[in-house]
């Protein structure tokens, strides 16, 4: 099955289009993302007490500046207890994620052969889960998967494999339970990155690969190491998590999502490359192509964990018909 996309209209690695939003009566103004939703520059009360402020008139998604903990997002220098966790965490994942750990990973789990069951079932499983890398998000992660996908269909309502692709890219966190293994939080969730070559600096606490054991291998530690120029990503040794965990179980069940899909699922958490724009030496044309959608995508999973509920059965019929569509029935996990 064959599905063509359009590519989006952005220019790739556009910013935040700045516009003004005031009116006579309310001086704040906003940033409005390229997907149409808008970032409210105040949305605070004069008691310091975060609110929902809703700013635009044309029912788009309405993305919070702060994240629910009251700090701007994906600040990994904020001083908090969350703060602090995180940071352990990545310490852990920079000293533990090799290439020959990596290799492991992707030998034992590409057997599929822990779980049969359905997207949707898997989706109620991660009721159970919390992820320790996030910064911005403490809710189970169920909630954000329901708040990316309604958010993205508000902007993309045709595209369709845009919204079940929000719905199920943190699926392979249920690698943190006791039937997939329950790895530990640094094999599983976390910003992703490349081994086989150098640990690039914008990669969050960068400091703590100097413990890691590929650090001082002279084969990895160029800029190219054991790759080549334009090798594409998919021939990269991305470190191992919930990103090609999913990607692996989406691909090897048959899925008929577009290989833009499969790439959001897999490379989301690949912060260094879409954010600021690492090992772009190491794509080829494909993965230019695939980044677009990826950039239009983050927007959407990063500004929408907030604590705005989604209503799970009004909605549950409307992704259970895409599931049907694009996957089969059953899957092997």
């Amino acid at each position: 099955m064959t599905i063509l996309i359009e590519q989006p209209d952005h220019q790739l690695g556009s910013q935040m289009e700045e516009k003004k939003l005031c009116s006579e009566t309310n001086e704040t103004c906003e940033l409005v993302l390229d997907g149409g939703f808008v970032v409210p520059k105040d949305i605070s009360k004069n008691d310091g007490c975060v609110t929902q402020e809703i700013a635009a008139s044309n029912d788009a998604f309405i993305a919070p500046e702060i994240n629910s903990f009251g700090q701007s997002f994906r600040d990994y220098n904020a001083e908090s207890e969350r703060q602090k966790s995180v940071e352990e965490f990545y310490k852990s994942n920079h000293i533990n994620q090799t290439l020959d750990f990596v290799k492991k990973m992707r030998q034992e789990y590409s057997k599929l052969n822990r779980v049969e069951m359905s997207i949707w079932e898997c989706c109620e499983l991660l009721n159970e889960v919390v992820d320790d890398s996030d910064p911005d998000l403490d809710e189970p992660q169920i909630e954000h998967l329901l708040q990316t996908a309604e958010a993205i269909r508000k902007d993309y309502p045709n595209e369709d494999w845009l919204h079940l692709t929000a719905l199920i890219h943190d699926l392979g966190k249920v690698l943190l339970l006791p039937s997939f293994g329950e790895l530990p939080q640094w094999a599983v969730v976390g910003d992703t990155h490349p081994l086989g070559c150098a640990f690039d600096e914008y990669i969050v606490h960068h400091k703590y690969f100097k413990e890691n054991p590929d650090y001082n291998n002279a084969s990895f530690n160029t800029k190219y190491g054991i790759y080549s120029e334009g090798c594409g990503l998919d021939n990269v040794m991305i470190s191992w998590g919930h990103d090609d965990y999913m990607y692996l179980v989406a691909k090897e069940n048959g899925t008929t999502l577009p290989q833009a899909g499969l790439f959001i699922i897999r490379y989301h958490s690949f912060y260094p490359l879409h954010r600021a724009g690492a090992y772009r030496h190491l794509m080829n044309k494909e993965d230019e192509e695939n980044l677009k959608w990826l950039q239009v995508f983050n927007k959407y999973d990063l500004y929408s964990k907030s604590k705005v509920r989604v209503d799970v059965e009004k909605v549950k019929p409307y992704y259970l018909s895409l599931i049907e569509k694009y996957f089969p029935a059953k899957l092997r996990w």
